[in-house]
């Protein structure tokens, strides 16, 4: 089994372990969505704050890798890049603290009042996406995933359980519990750049090289800026980070806690997504520095076809089983079910996103990435656009929120799906995809119209199984996907090679 393989599904299993865990800990954030709400708002808020501080100077440690290994410099690389995203994170600083003086009104929103905790949480996942982006191009990327993954959900977890047993020992008016539980918060994400760091040092260990003659060499510096300045323009699109912060503002905190378990539920459709863009990336790069379309064309049809495959298979099981779930929390459950439709609305977006496989890796990889840009900038103007008129315009809340990542969402990858075709002459999308879509909403028909018992146990465990067999057989009779390529002794001993 190949590298890639055994690497992407190592980095589907940990996802995997880490959605169980989300799953586990939602019966625990609905007991104070308020403050989960709070722990949700700190880390997306940090990550849209991390573009200006990296300025896309990790994309460049995967662009121009090839290059710089073949001159043996791929350590000056990484230290210049480390030494760079300290240098910027300095100036975002000084920036940062002038804006009151220009808009006395910043001082107003909750990113001001809980700086002490997101300014330094930028700092650290600024360097991680560094070392992240860096590691990816030894085909290594589960450990990383390990700390990507877990690292965020323990941090989580552990804050809000620790959060919850001060509580009661302390005066309403205490701060001391959230104070002590945020800085377990943040020491989780400090230990993961430490574990970067080892991991790093373990592929090869590191040697700083603070030097710059090679950038300067040929003017290398100017192209590696620009392709990282193009790289950060390009990060606006975290639509799922703008829409934390835009639900912080206009909402509130418990509306972010309520977003967020939905999107935990709705993040196992894209699990296996993260980790084969990853572990592609190179791939990709080198299929277009040798201009082979073809293997680029089956690589992106076979791949995409895994994705939604998978990824309609486990919403067909999210969406008949929701209902069912929420029972089993505490009353909050019942404001889950109220936002149903977000599900539905969400996941459909996702699974259209699935499809379209690496469409924005081809074009963020190839001499054509400033189009990228343009998309992507497109896709935020049309998240924080719509956003601000499902929320400031109208009743609907939340499913507003959904509305509006699903249309910018689709509108995006549209437009990224035409653009490969006329260009590239690639195309993710295939006959089959159809006959996913045709079995899979079969399939959900069929379970939702069979009889419902009193008991929601069963229907959470019986619903989804009647799912999962019908897809089964009707993959059987179609071979829609090799599934026996994946169900055998030889794959599932080779996902045990920790190599």
């Amino acid at each position: 089994m190949s590298v890639v393989a055994r690497q992407g599904f190592k980095y589907s299993i940990i996802g995997y372990i880490g959605f169980l865990l989300g799953t586990f800990s939602i019966f625990i954030f609905t007991n104070n969505l308020e403050f989960y709400g709070t722990l949700r708002y700190i880390m997306p808020t940090a990550e849209m704050l991390v573009p200006f501080v990296v300025f896309g100077i990790s994309y460049s440690n995967v662009k121009f890798f090839h290059k710089v290994d073949q001159d043996g410099k791929r350590h000056n690389m990484l230290t210049l890049s480390l030494a760079a995203v300290f240098i910027n994170f300095i100036l975002f600083l000084f920036i940062f603290f002038l804006l009151p003086y220009v808009f006395p009104g910043f001082k107003n929103m909750k990113a001001w009042k809980i700086k002490e905790i997101i300014l330094p949480l930028t700092l650290m996942l600024s360097f991680c996406a560094i070392f992240n982006k860096y590691i990816s191009n030894y085909k290594r990327i589960v450990v990383s995933n390990i700390f990507d993954n877990l690292f965020p959900k323990i941090a989580n977890l552990g804050a809000f359980l620790i959060f919850i047993s001060l509580v009661s020992h302390y005066p309403a008016t205490s701060s001391i519990p959230e104070k002590t539980a945020l800085l377990f918060f943040f020491g989780m994400f400090f230990l993961m750049f430490i574990g970067y760091i080892f991991y790093t040092n373990k592929l090869e260990k590191i040697q700083f090289d603070f030097s710059t003659e090679y950038f300067k060499k040929d003017h290398f510096y100017k192209e590696f800026a620009a392709y990282s300045f193009f790289g950060f323009l390009g990060t606006f699109g975290n639509y799922l980070a703008i829409n934390n912060f835009m639900i912080g503002e206009f909402l509130g905190m418990e509306e972010v806690g309520i977003y967020s378990i939905l999107y935990a539920l709705i993040s196992l459709i894209s699990v296996p997504q993260l980790g084969l863009f990853n572990i592609s990336a190179p791939i990709i790069s080198k299929a277009l520095a040798d201009r082979d379309m073809d293997e680029l064309d089956r690589f992106h049809k076979k791949t995409s076809l895994s994705l939604y495959f998978l990824g309609a298979v486990l919403f067909s099981c999210i969406m008949v089983g929701f209902p069912y779930l929420t029972h089993f929390m505490p009353k909050n459950g019942v404001m889950l079910r109220e936002y149903e439709p977000v599900v539905w609305i969400w996941g459909s977006a996702v699974l259209v996103d699935l499809a379209t496989g690496f469409n924005g890796n081809i074009i963020s990889l190839s001499k054509y990435y400033k189009f990228n840009i343009l998309v992507m900038l497109l896709l935020a103007g049309l998240t924080i656009g719509l956003n601000f008129y499902f929320l400031k315009n109208t009743d609907l809340k939340l499913i507003g929120v959904a509305l509006s990542t699903a249309i910018s969402l689709t509108t995006y990858n549209v437009v990224k799906i035409v653009f490969n075709y006329f260009v590239f002459k690639v195309s993710p999308l295939t006959i089959e995809m159809i006959f996913v879509s045709i079995i899979c909403t079969l399939a959900i028909t069929v379970a939702i119209v069979l009889p419902t018992f009193n008991n929601n146990f069963i229907n959470l465990v019986y619903k989804p199984s009647v799912v999962l067999i019908l897809i089964y057989i009707g993959n059987h009779f179609t071979k829609v996907f090799p599934i026996e390529d994946y169900v055998n002794a030889k794959f599932i001993k080779s996902i045990f090679k920790f190599k």
